[in-house]
């Protein structure tokens, strides 16, 4: 007998929202199934069944095989000043506003990047290897150039190497290298993080009085930025998961 899939999960994978949103369209009797709505979170799916939104009217054919073979992966460089989300009430550019004209399916992103922030955003088609991919458990390294502008000792350097803990929030390790030092008390420093809370590296900087001017991702698990110029996306090879967890410092 074929195993089932979970409709949240199954919603995820072809990229229609996250597990939490599907839950939440299932709870408010949005989603139909082979045209049987659905009100049961946990409810399971077959393979090649029919998936309807409501609100939308949108339907998509689940086959778990076929996600999976059919799984893509893009490099993005995000500008600053754009925001990651699908949607903003406030009008202003988000990603996806920036790439409808660059790809040509719909994709959601790994994790995020937050509007003053700038470098690599990996997009792909297969919303649960998106879910798997930013999380912690997975502890895929993630990578930035940082400017700062502050003092950045030794004895701060190993608190961060130790984590923190700022307003009852842990803050997983940070690893830091000095790269350059220039005019006045500006430098340039990399890091090294495994978690990726929102706005971490700002927020544990701050903590210190150390402000953060510039910050460039350039590297998220095996993928790169390269030589990509901001609003740049190239198209490059899926790499399965499981052939690059790495293991938390």
């Amino acid at each position: 007998m074929t195993e089932k899939t979970r409709l949240n999960k199954a919603m995820a994978m072809l990229g229609i929202c996250s597990r939490r949103d599907a839950d939440k369209l299932i709870e408010a009797k949005q989603v139909s199934v082979n045209n049987i709505t659905v009100t049961e979170l946990g409810y399971r799916i077959s393979d090649g069944s029919e998936i309807v939104i409501a609100q939308t009217q949108n339907r998509y054919i689940f086959k778990q095989r076929e996600i999976e073979d059919n799984t893509k992966v893009w490099l993005y460089y995000k500008p600053v000043g754009i925001i990651t989300t699908h949607r903003d009430n406030s009008g202003r550019l988000t990603v996806f506003d920036d790439l409808k004209d660059k790809i040509d399916e719909r994709v959601i992103s790994v994790g995020r990047l937050d509007i003053n922030s700038e470098g690599l955003l990996v997009l792909t088609n297969n919303g649960e290897f998106a879910r798997h991919a930013e999380s912690p458990r997975t502890a895929w390294e993630r990578r930035y150039r940082v400017r700062i502008f502050g003092y950045l000792g030794n004895d701060i350097i190993k608190q961060l190497r130790d984590g923190v803990r700022i307003n009852d929030i842990r803050y997983a390790p940070i690893i830091v290298k000095q790269i350059d030092t220039y005019h006045g008390r500006n430098s340039w420093i990399d890091c090294t993080l495994h978690e990726g809370k929102n706005r971490e590296i700002r927020k544990v900087f701050g903590h210190f009085n150390i402000m953060v001017n510039k910050l460039i991702r350039y590297k998220y698990g095996p993928y790169e930025l390269g030589a990509l110029n901001p609003g740049d996306v190239v198209e490059t090879p899926y790499i399965p998961l499981f052939r690059h967890i790495t293991s938390v410092i």
